[in-house]
């Protein structure tokens, strides 16, 4: 009886020690046939009082996932791999085009409108949440954004 008491008491804690992290909205970025990379996003919410990192994620659609960010130099975007997207106790971070990201790098296969693919996001936690994810039109999931030639595009 003791072993259990115990048992129970470690999986009590240990769950608790996780952070709560939500995912909403996850899609990936459908491509062209013969693409080789494309990229995922989504909103995290860091629902405890605790600071945790997305650390990396995974896919079987990819040889490599990564943490991506966008940054301006000399007027120019650039895309740089970032070893982790930390969030604050209780704080929200979107993933988004032209920000934070999941780099699918070496797609295995053609990621086309209204598939489903794996994607697992693993926290510094050590927690880890297995999703699957809808891809979509590269303009579907980017809603009302400054388009290259100033008209704004109207997502229903």
């Amino acid at each position: 009886m003791k072993k259990l008491i115990t048992l129970v008491a470690a999986l009590t804690l240990s769950a608790s020690a996780f952070a709560e992290v939500k995912v909403d909205h996850p899609y990936a970025r459908a491509v062209p046939p013969g693409q080789p990379n494309s990229a995922a996003f989504m909103t995290l919410t860091n629902n405890s009082d605790t600071e945790v990192s997305l650390v990396s994620a995974s896919s079987s659609v990819a040889k490599v996932a990564e943490l991506h960010t966008h940054t301006q130099e000399n007027g120019v975007m650039k895309m740089r791999r970032i070893p982790e997207i930390t969030l604050q106790a209780n704080e929200q971070v979107e993933l988004k085009p032209g920000g934070l990201h999941v780099m699918l790098i070496g797609l295995k296969q053609n990621l086309a409108k209204d598939q489903t693919i794996d994607l697992t996001l693993n926290f510094s936690d050590g927690s880890s949440e297995k999703l699957d994810i809808k891809v979509m039109d590269v303009m579907s999931g980017m809603g009302n954004m400054q388009m290259h030639n100033g008209m704004k595009k109207q997502t229903p």
